[in-house]
């Protein structure tokens, strides 16, 4: 079930489970992807009310191309178990499951899906948090096919490695970058981690940059102001597809030609560089196709 489609994920909005005006507002927000959400944004006393709302949204086919994850409670807390069953026989795209450090929670996760009756699309997200699970990720990104995404958890990884939120993130490029690593290694799709004032564009900008430049898929959110921008910058720029085009055109007259290579703009172009292209232009023409 490795996710090779072009499917956008520029944007992933987490939304609290037990606010149903945020559950309806998603309806009309231009994200590609929604992450309703019974952990953090929920309170103990307001888990299973949200379990409810959550499962209804999530299996009421309302949210038109936006991919519907559910963010399950954490394993080894009290609502996991149950936060399954319900997700499975909702049948969301895909389960989000906090605090992932090892691969058995996933197959763990997998198999509690599979015995609720989850249907075959619904896939496994894998939130990475942890030192523990920055060092695990590749094994914990190849412990099942049902398992396509992983997402960076950068609050809590920051908080475990006692590091400042700083510009740049420095205290958490290597942490990214082993996660990105393990991501590439497996071919699964990696989202980037949450950008926490919402009244900082510029700043929220500077970092979603960042983390297209370092090679994430996209990136979640916590505001809709953060939407926009967040779109526009994982977009391929009219100016790259127009490349990505010229590329592909000049090493197809190449090889026509008994050539290997090609020259574009001055620079060399080999088959590496066609299959980047033909990656720019599959994402460009699914998000038009919107």
């Amino acid at each position: 079930m490795s996710d090779t489609a072009p499917r956008p994920r520029r944007s992933v909005l987490y939304m609290p489970g037990a606010n149903e005006r945020a559950l309806e507002k998603a309806k009309s927000l231009p994200t590609d992807a929604l992450i309703l959400d019974l952990e953090d944004s929920v309170a103990p006393d307001a888990k299973e009310e949200a379990r409810k709302r959550v499962a209804a949204a999530a299996a009421s086919g309302e949210y038109g191309y936006r991919e519907v994850t559910v963010r399950v409670n954490a394993p080894g807390t009290p609502w996991h178990a149950d936060d399954l069953r319900a997700a499975a026989e909702a049948g969301p795209d895909a389960v989000v499951v906090p605090k992932v450090d090892h691969p058995d929670t996933v197959r763990a996760v997998e198999a509690a899906l599979e015995a609720a009756g989850a249907p075959d699309r619904t896939a496994v997200w894998a939130m990475i948090e942890t030192p523990v699970a920055v060092f695990g990720a590749r094994a914990i990104a190849a412990a099942s096919e049902r398992l396509t995404v992983l997402v960076m958890g950068t609050n809590d990884l920051a908080k475990e490695l006692r590091a400042e939120h700083v510009p740049g993130r420095e205290p958490l490029l290597t942490g990214l970058s082993l996660a990105l690593l393990a991501a590439r290694a497996t071919g699964k799709v990696i989202l980037d981690g949450v950008y926490n004032d919402v009244q900082d564009l510029s700043g929220f900008e500077a970092e979603t940059l960042q983390g297209r430049r370092l090679g994430f898929d996209g990136k979640t959110l916590i505001h809709p102001k953060q939407i926009e921008a967040c779109n526009r910058i994982f977009s391929p720029a009219d100016a790259d597809v127009e490349r990505s085009r010229r590329i592909i055109r000049a090493f197809e007259e190449a090889t026509s030609q008994g050539r290997g290579v090609a020259t574009v703009d001055g620079r060399m172009i080999e088959n590496l560089h066609v299959e980047e292209a033909r990656r720019v232009l599959a994402l460009a023409g699914a998000i038009a196709g919107r």
